[in-house]
Formats: structure tokens, C-alpha cells, sequence
């Protein structure tokens, strides 16, 4: 792979090439980009959706919006950093295309700031609810209506394959969805890849997969542009080497942010909270300015904040180190795997993991999730379904104009419908999906 391909800023239905020393520097591509998502309805949906507790009242525990807005902050000092060094290690790039070290902080901005765009209500707990359905709730009945891959997009349903659904697809009057630079669809393509075969490797790109079978053509189009390299022959390609960064960006945090939340919450103890930081940022603390600090929230801030930089540091020199590797598509794991600071990494995540993912509040938030989402889809397949085949109920006809128009579609294939239906219930916000049960269940009225 070349970075001449992966900066690419072809957006879809262009017929002619983009070049960056072209660009108005008051409005670059990159930055374009951003905007559009930012001001998109899926985006402002996360605002409602859970990333550590389902329907927190508390106002200080991140929602996936927070979480994406800071992980966007991050992944654009991430991006900056590398780019000042690869710019000085590929000149050309600066002197000849015109780019410049801001370019790689846009993309990487932008690309993080959509990463957890296609996730369902109800955080995790969201995706394997609707998959469970398919697999083994009321859902398994169409498989044999279905090819292998539309069945595994379906019991397999992945949040980044929605998000990539969302960005790229077209529909009636607007055509190749946000239509994003093909450079920052390919950094946020973490698992480049169809849902089949499914081969568990220890290759990080094999861990999920990025494209339904709907979108495959498209995705195919993006990597071939960026000059992807192909892993095999049916359909796996390396990553785009930006899409690092931004995992590294997720990575750094979740594993610090989660963690506060925690705290915040009282499930994590201060004296336990700043033993695990102060492990993790000993080397860059000032200790005369932390015990100056009178207040848990001050000391905390400040930690956090250390902490965040020292993995930033971390992950954009393991990043630089292993760029050969990386453009080779020889590189198989996260940034921080490789992260000199692993051991604490590994202490902070397993007390979020005991004290917080698995807290009582969480668990019993994410049951309720579950029956939610399933009776939602039971309800909406089956009207969809029916409605298609001609055997549509009154109830059915009823449901059905509940649906947004653009998700009443059933002029195309089963797949086509329920994977509709699927990403339906996958834009909603824990709210939203709360307020739908109770209306269709007949609790509210």
C-alpha cells in the first residue's frame, strides 16, 4: 500500500480525480467530511445511546455521542503527530501533492468520530440481541429463505457494518449516503472484510467484519481506490493504516474514560481509581501539582488527562515504529497490544470489567435490552414480512405506519427487508426503543 492511494479524496460519483494542492484551504475534504457527520440524524441519535450504563439519569456518564465526540479529539492529535512524521519521511507527499500534517488529524478525526455511528440501542448487549434473534429466537424461520452470507449478516449483525451502511448507502435523493472521501471510509473500516467465511485468526482485522451483503459492491470500490491490500481471495483486505489510530483512539478512551465513569458512579473506589492511574502516568506526573489539588474531581481530571497523553505518545510511536509492517499488511494487532504500558492497560480494564461492565445496574439494564429489541424486530418482521407476501393483518398495516418511510420498503428481497428492519431497530435511541415496547406491547397508550 502507498499513501498517494490512501489519502485519496474521491467521494463517490466523482468522474474526476481530487488533488489536494487544489483544495480551498478553508474548506478541505477532510474537514468536510466532519461536518457532514456531525450533522447527520445517526450521529445526533448517539446522543441516547448507551456506551457504559443503559439509561443512566445521572448527567455525568458518557453516551456514545461523548464517547465519539472524545474519541474524535483524540484520534486528531493521534492523526497530527504520525502525520508530521510520515510527511517528513515521505516528502513528496508535502512538496509534490500538497498535503499537509493536518490532513491525517481530519481523517482520523473524522473517521473516529463515526465509529460507533451503526451501534444499536442498548450498547453491545444491542448487536447480539438482534443477531440471538436470527439465531435462535423467533427470526431463525427465514434461513432457508436466505443465502449463507444474508443468514451470517443477520445472526451476526455488526454495528460496524451499519455504520458503514449509514455513511455509503444511497437512497432516493441522496445518493452514496453522506458521500465521506474514500480516505476516511477507509480508516473507519476496522474489520475490512465480508461476514463470510468466518475464520477466527489471530489477525485484528478478522475479529468482526464491515459490510453487509447490500453494500458490498461499494466496499469493494472504496478499497480497491485506496489500494487496500487483498488478504485473500474472497474478500479480506488489509487495513487502511489510519484505521489504526483510530482504533488506538477508541482503545485509549474506553480504557480511561469507562474507568472514570466508574468512578463517577461510586463503583470504583477513589483510593483504588488513583492507585491504577498514577501507575499508569508515574513517569510524567508533578506530584507538588497533585497533592496542590483539594478536590477528588480535580485529581481525577488531572490523571486522566496524563494518562491520556502518555497513551497517545505511546500508540503514535509504536504506530511509527511499525509503519513498514503496517503498509505491508504484515502488522496483525491493536496499537496498544503492543503498548509499553500493556500491564496497567490490561489492571485498569479488568476492574472496569468487574466493577462496572458487569455491575448489577448494567446487567439487569441490558436483560431488559434484550426482550426489548427482540419483541421490536418480532413485531416489524413480521408485519414486513407479511405485507410482502400478501397475507398482510390489519395490525400489520397499522404497525407499518409507524415505520420512517424509508424502512417500509419491501420491494426488494427478504434479505433486503429484514436487514431494513434490523438497521431500523438499530437507529433507535434506548429511549426511543423503551417508548416503541411500551406502545406496542400495550402498556402506554
Amino acid at each position: 500500500m502507498n499513501w498517494e492511494e490512501l489519502l485519496s479524496l474521491r467521494r463517490f460519483g466523482d468522474t474526476t480525480k481530487r488533488l489536494r494542492k487544489e483544495q480551498d484551504e478553508t474548506r478541505l475534504g477532510f474537514e468536510v467530511d466532519y461536518d457532514r457527520i456531525i450533522f447527520s440524524a445517526a450521529f445526533r441519535s448517539l446522543q441516547d445511546k448507551t456506551q457504559v450504563i443503559p439509561l443512566s439519569k445521572t448527567d455525568f456518564v458518557h453516551t456514545r455521542l461523548t464517547h465519539s465526540l472524545e474519541v474524535s479529539v483524540v484520534g486528531r492529535s493521534l492523526g497530527r503527530i504520525a502525520g508530521k512524521q510520515l510527511l517528513a519521511k515521505y516528502p513528496h507527499l508535502q512538496e509534490t501533492l500538497g498535503y499537509q500534517f493536518n490532513d491525517f488529524g481530519a481523517i482520523v478525526a473524522a473517521a473516529s468520530l463515526a465509529h460507533d455511528i451503526g451501534n444499536p440501542p442498548f450498547g453491545h448487549s444491542g448487536e447480539k440481541a438482534i443477531g440471538e434473534f436470527f439465531k435462535s429466537g423467533a427470526g431463525v424461520g427465514y434461513q432457508s429463505e436466505l443465502t449463507a452470507k444474508e443468514y451470517q449478516d443477520l445472526i451476526d449483525f455488526e454495528g460496524n457494518a451499519n455504520g458503514f451502511r449509514i455513511l455509503t448507502e444511497s437512497r432516493e435523493g441522496v445518493e452514496g449516503g453522506l458521500r465521506l472521501s474514500y480516505a476516511t471510509l477507509g480508516a473507519f473500516l476496522k474489520y475490512p472484510k465480508e461476514s463470510l467465511p468466518k475464520k477466527p485468526t489471530q489477525h485484528i482485522a478478522d475479529k468482526k467484519y464491515a459490510c453487509f451483503q447490500s453494500n458490498v459492491q461499494f466496499f469493494n470500490e472504496v478499497a480497491t481506490e485506496l489500494g487496500l491490500k487483498q488478504r485473500t481471495q474472497d474478500g479480506s483486505y488489509s487495513r487502511h493504516p489510519l484505521t489504526f489510530l483510530v482504533e488506538a483512539a477508541d482503545d485509549i478512551c474506553y480504557t480511561i474514560i469507562d474507568f472514570e465513569d466508574g468512578i463517577n458512579l461510586g463503583l470504583i473506589s477513589e483510593e483504588y481509581a488513583l492507585e491504577y492511574l498514577i501507575k499508569l502516568v508515574k513517569d510524567r506526573i508533578d506530584t507538588k501539582k497533585y497533592h496542590r489539588l483539594a478536590h477528588m474531581d480535580d485529581r481525577l481530571s488531572y490523571l486522566r488527562a496524563l494518562a491520556i497523553n502518555t497513551l497517545i505518545s505511546d500508540a503514535t510511536e509504536t504506530f511509527l515504529q511499525n509503519e513498514p509492517a503496517i503498509l505491508q499488511g504484515s502488522f496483525n494487532t491493536s496499537l496498544l497490544d503492543k503498548s509499553n504500558y500493556k500491564a496497567q492497560i490490561k489492571d485498569i480494564l479488568s476492574l472496569s470489567a468487574e466493577k462496572v461492565y458487569r455491575s448489577q445496574e448494567v446487567i439487569e439494564k441490558e436483560i431488559a435490552g434484550y426482550r426489548i429489541i427482540a419483541d421490536i424486530l418480532e413485531a416489524y418482521s413480521d408485519a414486513l414480512v407479511r405485507s410482502k407476501k400478501g397475507s398482510a393483518r390489519n395490525y400489520d398495516r397499522l404497525l407499518l405506519t409507524t415505520l420512517p418511510a424509508r424502512f417500509q420498503d419491501i420491494s426488494g428481497s427478504l434479505y433486503s427487508v429484514l436487514l431494513n428492519c434490523c438497521c431500523y431497530v438499530a437507529s433507535l435511541s434506548d429511549s426511543a426503543a423503551v417508548h416503541i415496547h411500551n406502545k406496542i406491547s400495550g402498556k402506554q397508550l
